[in-house]
């Protein structure tokens, strides 16, 4: 049905996703030929066809059950990270694809993108333009697809998840895509920085091919929009791309890695928006055909 999907960024959010996944994907038995992804949500769609939601939400409970906090200050006294995300991400992405990781290559062509920094600024300078240009399309303009971080020259690049020979090349490439200090190192693609690929579109919809069709588009942030809608695109508008939102704000925040019990709760979410979503379909894809 769905020819393309998208899965937009946001950390721990991305756990609706996989709850709206497992309900609407067996039910519409959806085959997508091109996944575009960011940050998360491309760790989400290469799990979802490598792993199992369940089994992952077992292994950071685990995984997690001894980090009690979100930065270790006295770290800095050491030497040592002050963060733990990027330690435990590696790690945990290795984990959960290693043994599946021959499977990658039968699922839809995976399109995970990570944004390049603007030539004119040095890695540092970008990197704070980046974040602030970030929190302000997120915090204050709430748009849906920000414009500000590629008007201060930030630029996209998009790598196939089946171009990863091992898995530890697929970890090193979704941390690009989710580079977001503090929180992980600068990240560098072949010697180039790297930041996270929401710094030029949190929900890469400029990454899918312009054919026909219809597009499923998961966001993990409520907007000021309707929890579902359709947007037509191309010269003759006949992509039909349906977004769908979260009914409510997702119960976990992107970075916390304290709370592994919040993540059945923004799954469960997904889930039940999953089922509403199947009900409203018809009427919205009807809806949309007579605009």
């Amino acid at each position: 049905m769905f020819d393309q999907v998208v899965f937009a960024g946001g950390g721990n959010r991305c756990w609706w996703q996989a709850g709206f996944w497992d309900v609407v994907q067996p039910e519409l038995k959806l085959r997508p030929r091109v996944i575009t992804s960011i940050s998360a949500g491309a760790a989400t769609a290469c799990m979802l066809y490598m792993n199992h939601s369940e089994w992952v939400m077992d292994y950071y409970a685990h995984a997690l059950r001894d980090n009690p906090k979100n930065a270790y200050w006295g770290n800095l006294l050491r030497g040592e990270s002050v963060f733990p995300h990027y330690r435990i991400y590696r790690q945990a992405l290795l984990d959960i694809y290693g043994a599946e990781f021959p499977s990658l290559q039968n699922a839809p062509e995976i399109r995970i993108g990570v944004s390049h920094l603007p030539r004119w600024l040095g890695a540092r300078s970008a990197v704070a333009a980046g974040l602030i240009a970030y929190n302000i399309e997120k915090y204050v303009r709430k748009k849906l697809h920000p414009t500000l971080g590629q008007s201060l020259g930030f630029h996209p690049e998009f790598v196939k998840a089946q171009e990863c020979a091992t898995v530890e090349d697929l970890a090193d490439l979704i941390l690009q895509s989710s580079c977001t200090p503090p929180f992980t190192p600068v990240m560098r693609r072949h010697g180039r920085p790297v930041l996270d690929g929401g710094m030029v579109d949190n929900v890469p919809v400029g990454a899918l091919d312009a054919s026909p069709g219809l597009v499923l588009v998961m966001v993990t942030r409520v907007y000021p929009r309707p929890q579902m809608f359709v947007v037509e695109h191309g010269a003759n508008r006949d992509q039909r791309r349906v977004y769908v939102q979260p009914s409510r704000k997702v119960p976990i925040s992107a970075w916390d890695y304290t709370s592994p019990s919040l993540m059945r709760p923004a799954y469960d979410l997904g889930r039940s928006d999953g089922e509403q979503f199947l009900t409203r379909l018809p009427d919205l894809l009807g809806a949309a055909a007579h605009l």
